[in-house]
């Protein structure tokens, strides 16, 4: 089996022609990457999705960018300095043009951030990372001054996940304004040039990105399509129809590192899989007592429900059977290594004799009957995943079924807790733990841009105070202390069920190369030419 993360060696000719391409920084033929998340929109502010997000990546920029330790970086900002508590300012690159040739300017991060805030038909909205600024001034043209309702020290940090996009070409412009091209004009390394929904879109290089940009174009044109199937994928590379696919499926790792043609990189990932109660009062369709009549109480908003529930789950035997070792499990939201992770808690053990217990306990001795929500074209291996769980609760008494939705439908029901209990594969994107804090894990405030995929509405006052304790401690170790913390408040509530973390896989052909950035995004600007070695 070839080793992951190795090149293999090409053909002189082929080799002779890459290493000719990498004399010259000219943007050279034509990349096509299969991937496998769906787009909802090609509009950069509409729903912070992963599909959505690499779209957006190679369209798009923000105003920061994160470095390989997950730390802010100037992007659009040249600089940018903490004047006093409660005040940044950010110094903008002159030298930056929209696609169409327009100056960029400060006056287009404003409508920007205002826009992000308080789009319409959101259902993973942007807010959240906006949700401490207060005003958002221009001083000049390339100066930009940002003013929040709180200290912040992790403000650049935040604003790595929201784009900006123009003023001009944006303003009161629709969906189908995006769709079309019309308002798809960014500053990013590649141009819209046309896409086609549930299909592909089609990228070129952008002629006029800053010539000192580690992600500067490398490519003429990009093809990018969606193949939401993953052995369509592997079939895909494997005949030469594509050059790059992303979240391999682990049942063709054997026949990828089987094949002389193509190399597979595979990376740890910051996305964890993650079950989702539904808090919510009252009956829930998806919850009835054995004979199928629908109970007066959720009995998720218990506890010890939710507790048996977790410790019924073998975690080692979904990844070693179903991931096939491409997954690690989880024990909290973040892997280990990274800042929030909290080392103190204990793995959750496999105890089904004490899940029983814990059943008899809280009033349901002989169990009831629950519907586990997952999607099937979104995250890699979620049904099996699902129906493993499933198993493993009926086991308990809690006879389980599994209903499997395409994402447009799911994701929607899911974000008006509707379902029992929803799937979500959370991926942490900024690298610390306070992400899911002000995301999945916050009570519910759309109006302060908090919970936007909160899907069971979880609600915990402590966790709600430590997401604004940490948002305002300036010293890391205070922060790291009480996000630490916050885990072990979910963990003991059991605010949320996680299963594993996913390890992210490509696959390229021969020739190429594929380096991550700083979460599960797939995007051109990580795909290069290797020479021989």
């Amino acid at each position: 089996m070839k080793k992951l993360l190795s090149t293999l060696i090409v053909s002189s000719a082929l080799a002779t022609a890459i290493h000719a391409a990498a004399q010259d920084t000219t943007p050279q033929g034509t990349l096509r990457i299969a991937f496998a998340d769906p787009v909802s929109a090609v509009d950069p502010e509409l729903n912070n999705h992963a599909g959505n997000n690499s779209v957006a990546i190679q369209i798009f920029d923000t105003l920061t960018s994160k470095n390989w330790d997950n730390r802010a970086k100037p992007a659009l900002a040249e600089n940018f300095r903490n004047i006093d508590p409660n005040t940044w300012e950010f110094t903008l690159r002159n030298d930056v043009q929209w696609h169409d040739g327009t100056p960029f300017t400060a006056d287009d991060v404003i409508h920007s951030y205002q826009r992000a805030r308080t789009m319409p038909g959101s259902v993973a909205s942007f807010a959240g990372f906006l949700r401490t600024i207060d005003s958002v001034t221009a001083p000049d043209p390339h100066t930009l001054v940002i003013k929040t309702n709180t200290p912040n020290p992790n403000l650049p940090l935040d604003l790595t996940s929201v784009y900006v996009v123009s003023r001009h070409a944006t303003e009161g412009a629709s969906a189908a304004d995006f769709n079309s091209g019309k308002a798809t004009i960014g500053t990013g390394p590649y141009r819209f040039v046309s896409y086609t929904p549930g299909e592909r879109i089609e990228l070129a290089a952008n002629p006029n990105y800053r010539d000192n940009d580690a992600e500067a174009p490398t490519w003429a044109k990009v093809d990018y399509r969606y193949i939401p199937n993953a052995p369509a994928r592997t079939a895909a590379l494997l005949s030469g129809d594509v050059d790059v696919i992303d979240k391999v499926s682990v049942s063709d790792l054997e026949r990828l590192n089987g094949s002389n043609d193509v190399n597979v990189f595979a990376y740890d990932g910051l996305r964890v899989l993650l079950l989702q109660p539904s808090f919510r009062e009252g009956p829930n369709r998806y919850i009835t007592d054995n004979a199928g009549k629908p109970l007066a109480d959720n009995p998720l908003r218990d506890q010890r429900i939710r507790e048996a529930l977790s410790l019924a789950i073998n975690r080692e035997a979904i990844t070693e059977r179903i991931m096939q070792g491409a997954a690690s499990v989880a024990n909290q939201w973040m892997p280990k290594d990274t800042f929030g992770y909290n080392p103190d808690i204990p793995e959750i053990p496999f105890d089904p004799e004490r899940a029983k217990q814990l059943l008899a306990e809280a009033g349901f001795p002989e169990g009831f009957r629950l519907t586990i929500h997952a999607p099937n074209d979104r995250y890699p291996l979620a049904p099996e995943t699902a129906q493993a769980v499933a198993q493993f609760w009926t086991r308990i008494g809690v006879r389980t079924q599994v209903d499997v939705v395409p994402w447009a439908v799911y994701s929607g029901t899911a974000n008006k807790n509707e379902y029992a209990l929803s799937m979500i594969a959370w991926g942490n994107g900024t690298g610390e733990a306070a992400y899911a804090l002000v995301n999945i894990l916050t009570t519910v405030d759309s109006e302060a841009g908090r919970g936007a995929s909160n899907w069971g509405h979880y609600s915990n006052a402590e966790v709600d105070r430590d997401l604004a304790e940490a948002t305002s401690a300036f010293d890391e170790g205070e922060r790291e202390a009480i996000l630490r913390r916050s885990a072990v408040t979910v963990t003991n509530d059991v605010g949320v069920i996680p299963l594993f973390h996913y390890q992210n896989v490509w696959a390229a052909r021969n020739g190429l190369e594929v380096k991550p950035m700083n979460s599960d995004r797939t995007a051109a600007q990580m795909v290069t030419r290797v020479e021989e070695r």
